[in-house]
C-alpha cells in the first residue's frame, strides 16, 4: 500500500484515538497514548495489513519524538527542581544506571555488554511526557508530590539521553565525554544568551504577532529546536539531547522576554506537538510493533512481564529507598509508580537496539509491550494511591479540627 494512504490512515488512527479513550473514560481512564499504539498495531503489517513506514513517515515519526523531548525539557521547573530533592533524584537514577546495565548484561541471552546497555539503559527511563498530564489533570502538578515527581521524571529523561550519548555512540568513552563537554559549553552559552535582558520591542514583536500569520515566537521556538538539534546531531550525539535542551532554553527565553505571552506561546507549539507530531510518532511505533515476534511463544512473550518487574525493581526501588523524607508511604508508592512508569525512550532505545544489530525484534518487542503496560497500569494505580492518601490527609484534618473544636 502507498505511503500516502499509510500516513492518511496514521492519522485517521491519530484522530479516532482521543475519541475512544473520551468514551472508555466513564468506565477506566486510559492513556491516550495506548490508545494511539494500539491503533497503530491494528493497522500496521503485523495485524490488517493496512498501514506500513516509509522515508516521509520514518521522518515525521523522529520529529513526533524530538517534540515530545523538547516538550519535556518544557516542562521542568528549574525553580522547584533543585537542592535536595534534585540531589536524591540523581543519586536515585545512577543506582539504576548500575542495576540496569548488571541485569541487561544477564539478560543479553549471549550478547554480552553491548546488548546490556541498550537494555539496561531502557530500564532507567522514565516517561515524564506521559505522566505530567496525567499529573495536570489531577490537580497535582503543583504540589509537593508534584514536584518531587517533576525531579525524578526530569532525570529519567534527560540521564538516559546522556548514557545514551556516552555508551551507545561507539566512541572511546573519553571522546564522548569531550563532545558532551564541549555540547554543554554550547548549551551553557546558549542558556546565558536567554537569560540576558531582551530588548522592549521583542516582547511587543511576539504580543504583535502572537494572533497574526507572522507567529514570530513560533518561529523562534522552531528555531531553537532545530538548531539544538542539528548542534547534537554536528557533535555526533543523539537528537534528543538536543531536543531536551531545546525545551529548557525555550522556557527560558520566553520566561524571561515575554512572560505573559508564554502560556499562549505555549498552547500554540503544543497544538503543533499534540496535534500531530506525537500522536503520529506513537501510532507509527505502533505500526512498528513486532507484534509477531511476541506472539510467536517462547523467550520474548516470557520476556515482556520479566521486563515489566524489572522496571519496578530496576527503576522503582531506588526511587523508594531514595525519596525525600517528608513523603509518607502511600506518596513515596505512588512516586515509585510514576517513575517506573516508561515508553517514549524504551522505543527510541530499542529501535536503535535492533538497528545496530544488538537487540534481536522479539527482545525489544517484549521492553516495548513492557513499557506499554507500565503506562497503562503504573499512573492509574499511582493515581489511586495519591487519591486514598489525600482521603487520609483530609481525614486526619477533619479529626483535627474536630478535637480542637471539641476543645
Amino acid at each position: 500500500m502507498g505511503h500516502s494512504v499509510s500516513l492518511i490512515l496514521i492519522m485517521a488512527a491519530a484522530v479516532l484515538a482521543p475519541l475512544l479513550a473520551y468514551g472508555v473514560a466513564r468506565f477506566l481512564p486510559v492513556p491516550l497514548v495506548i490508545f494511539e499504539i494500539l491503533l497503530g498495531v491494528l493497522i500496521g503489517p503485523y495485524a490488517l495489513g493496512w498501514a506500513n513506514t516509509g522515508e516521509v513517515i520514518d521522518t515525521l515519526s523522529q520529529l513526533g519524538l524530538a517534540m515530545l523531548i523538547f516538550l519535556a525539557g518544557y516542562e521542568i521547573r528549574f525553580d522547584r527542581v533543585k537542592g535536595d530533592t534534585l540531589t536524591r533524584s540523581v543519586a536515585a537514577w545512577l543506582v539504576s544506571l548500575a542495576l540496569g546495565l548488571a541485569v541487561g548484561t544477564l539478560l543479553a541471552h549471549g550478547g554480552g555488554f553491548g546488548k546490556g546497555v541498550y537494555v539496561g539503559t531502557a530500564l532507567t527511563s522514565t516517561a515524564l511526557g506521559a505522566i505530567l498530564p496525567m499529573l495536570r489533570d489531577a490537580g497535582d502538578l503543583g504540589s509537593r508530590f508534584g514536584t518531587v515527581t517533576m525531579a525524578v521524571g526530569s532525570v529519567g529523561e534527560f540521564g538516559p539521553v546522556i548514557a545514551m550519548a556516552l555508551l551507545l555512540s561507539g566512541r572511546a568513552p573519553a571522546r564522548s565525554a569531550a563532545l558532551l563537554a564541549a555540547f554543554g559549553v554550547l548549551t551553557a552559552a546558549a542558556v546565558f544568551w536567554a537569560l540576558r535582558p531582551k530588548p522592549p520591542w521583542f516582547a511587543k514583536v511576539v504580543a504583535k504577532t502572537l494572533h497574526s500569520s507572522a507567529q514570530f515566537a513560533v518561529r523562534l521556538v522552531a528555531l531553537i529546536l532545530v538548531a539544538m538539534l542539528g548542534l547534537a546531531q554536528a557533535l555526533g550525539l543523539d537528537i534528543l539531547l538536543g531536543a531536551f535542551a531545546a525545551g529548557l532554553l525555550t522556557r527560558l527565553v520566553l520566561n524571561g522576554a515575554a512572560p505573559e505571552s508564554g502560556e499562549d506561546v505555549l498552547a500554540k507549539v503544543e497544538a503543533m506537538g499534540f496535534g500531530f507530531l506525537v500522536p503520529l510518532f506513537y501510532v507509527v511505533t505502533g505500526v512498528q510493533f513486532d507484534l509477531g515476534a511476541l506472539l510467536s511463544g517462547g523467550r520474548p512473550l516470557l520476556l515482556l512481564p520479566v521486563f515489566l518487574l524489572l522496571f519496578l525493581l530496576v527503576r522503582g526501588l531506588p526511587i523508594r529507598l531514595l525519596a525525600p523524607r517528608d513523603l509518607g508511604g502511600r506518596d513515596r508508592s505512588a512516586l515509585v509508580l510514576f517513575g517506573s512508569t516508561a515508553l517514549p525512550l524504551v522505543v527510541a532505545i530499542t529501535t536503535l537496539g535492533v538497528q545496530d544489530g544488538q537487540v534481536e525484534p522479539g527482545e525489544a518487542a517484549a521492553l516495548v509491550g513492557a513499557g506499554m503496560v507500565s503506562v497503562l497500569v503504573f499512573p492509574l494505580l499511582a493515581l489511586r494511591l495519591r487519591g486514598r492518601a489525600g482521603a487520609a490527609r483530609g481525614s486526619a484534618a477533619a479529626e483535627r479540627t474536630g478535637a480542637s473544636e471539641s476543645w
